[in-house]
């Protein structure tokens, strides 16, 4: 027989995680580090072969390695991810959002900043 669905999922949610991450190599306003850290927990649930071979890129390996070892995020990639949603919020601003989407979207991203910012750097 054929694996059990939720193998599947998650081994095409790692799949596309890492996709994610690469893309984020390139360009650079993607931050690469969330998406690795997501492709490496997908991978774990779904694909061995693909978390060992993530735990040992030479790109990717070292900032997963810091997340599960000491939950410590780069300096660079918290820098990064709050200049981004601090322009998100600013764009929904000056595209004329609703206070309400504004307060709403400002109060996740702020708690989302919060938590990035209270992780050890690395």
């Amino acid at each position: 027989m054929g694996e059990p669905t939720g193998k599947t999922g998650f081994r095409i949610l790692a799949y596309i995680s890492a996709g994610v991450a690469v893309v984020g190599v390139i360009l650079p306003l993607l931050p690469t580090t969330p998406f690795v850290l997501l492709a490496a927990f997908f991978a774990s649930k779904g694909s061995p072969a693909f978390a060992q071979w993530l735990d040992a890129h030479p790109r990717f390996g070292p900032a997963i390695d810091n997340w599960r070892r000491r939950r410590a995020v780069p300096v660079s990639a918290k820098v990064l991810a709050c200049s981004m949603m601090a322009l998100s919020w600013a764009m929904l601003l000056l595209m004329g959002a609703s206070l309400m989407v504004l307060g709403i979207v400002g109060a996740c991203l702020a708690s989302t900043a919060c938590y990035l910012l209270t992780r050890p750097s690395c």
